[in-house]
């Protein structure tokens, strides 16, 4: 197979296939893939702008039946240091979020057994109540899936209520590797790679914005990063023209810092950043449909959230004033709004503020 005919296919928008996308990962040279990817970068996003945003991650609580073997902030029910995040507690995180400039709640935690659906739009609708302005960028596939089985209903249901109650957006949590072989051992009791594609399905059928999300660099094979690639291409090509669909896609390096994955299994993170620079490449080169692409700084550091802006990403995600659960991994990247804005041009681009519909603020 000649790589240069698969990058010809790939700058005319046709979508390649998993044996192109395996080949362009294992031989293709870096620097070829990054010149390649900017140029797709340029195609989708012309010019130099990049972005960024002020939001806050808030844990709607730590108490988790999943016990996923790559988190570390999970808790049982009944462990001393198990909560759920009081009406309080939010008032001041939001207060401090609104002082800082940003209006985004990205509300995750665990899937709580005590907690349904009516305590989740009760949450969202006292939220909305206290302050009308602030975005909720709230839950993911997996608690989806979780509620609708909890409910004894439908996943169109747990989302039609949600977005009622105030839902502006969904993450792509859970998404890890969308291979069931891989999610046996990382996350055995979260939903299922087909759930996963099929809350988000429906989600885009209901013109909810979504992002798409990639935990790797632990046992998954490469072969199984393009699968996931391919999956959500192949969805995205469902959507509308009028609908979101994935507005963004966001791989992130395993951080193995104490995790059951690396204590028990034995496994560390694969990361290093010359894979990762392939993996934003191959994404942006891959991901034919999907717009934008952006690089985890907060979990890959300055240097390589840099490059990644010369390798097919657009954007550098948010300054996140608050993050628990990579964090409690060995996680320890902060940064400000002066820092992000800082270290775009010192990468030879211009900072632009963004919300989560990727419009600029």
């Amino acid at each position: 197979m000649v790589i240069s005919q698969i990058y010809d296919k790939a700058l005319n928008l046709i979508p390649l296939d998993a044996e192109e996308g395996i080949v362009l990962y294992n031989q293709a040279p870096l620097e070829e893939l990054m010149f390649v990817a900017d140029k797709l970068r340029q195609i989708h996003i012309p010019g130099d702008n990049v972005g960024w945003m002020i939001d806050r991650n808030v844990n709607i609580t730590n108490i988790c039946f999943s016990q996923c073997t790559f988190c570390n902030y999970c808790r049982k029910k009944g462990s001393p240091d198990a909560y759920i995040t009081t009406t309080e507690d939010y008032i001041r995180k939001v207060n401090e979020l609104f002082s800082l400039g940003g209006d985004q709640l990205l509300l995750q935690g665990g899937m709580n057994p005590d907690l349904g659906l009516s305590f989740y739009a009760d949450l969202f609708l006292e939220l909305k109540k206290l302050y009308p302005a602030l975005k909720l960028h709230a839950l993911g596939p997996p608690e989806i899936v979780h509620l609708a089985k909890k409910e004894k209903t439908t996943v169109h249901e747990i989302l039609s209520r949600l977005v009622d109650a105030g839902l502006d957006s969904l993450p792509g949590a859970g998404a890890e590797i969308l291979s069931d072989r891989v999610r046996k051992t990382v996350s055995p009791a979260k939903a299922s790679a087909e759930e996963w594609l099929e809350v988000m399905r429906i989600a885009h059928r209901m013109n909810i914005p979504t992002s798409a999300t990639m935990m790797y660099g632990h046992i998954e094979t490469i072969d199984e990063r393009i699968d996931h690639l391919i999956r959500l291409r192949d969805l995205q090509a469902e959507k509308q023209k009028e609908q979101y669909g994935f507005i963004t896609f966001i791989p992130w390096p395993f951080q193995d810092e104490g995790t059951v994955l690396r204590e028990k299994y034995g496994i560390r993170s694969s990361y290093n950043c010359p894979d990762y620079l392939r993996l934003i490449a191959v994404s942006r080169i891959m991901l034919n449909n999907i717009r934008n692409i952006q690089a985890s700084i907060l979990t890959v550091g300055k240097e390589a959230g840099m490059l990644s802006l010369h390798a097919g990403a657009n954007d550098l995600g948010s300054i996140m004033i608050e993050e628990n659960v990579v964090s409690a991994a060995g996680s320890n990247n902060r940064f400000s709004a002066n820092d992000l804005q800082s270290i775009i041009r010192e990468a030879g681009f211009v900072p632009v503020r963004r919300n989560q519909k990727y419009e600029l603020v």
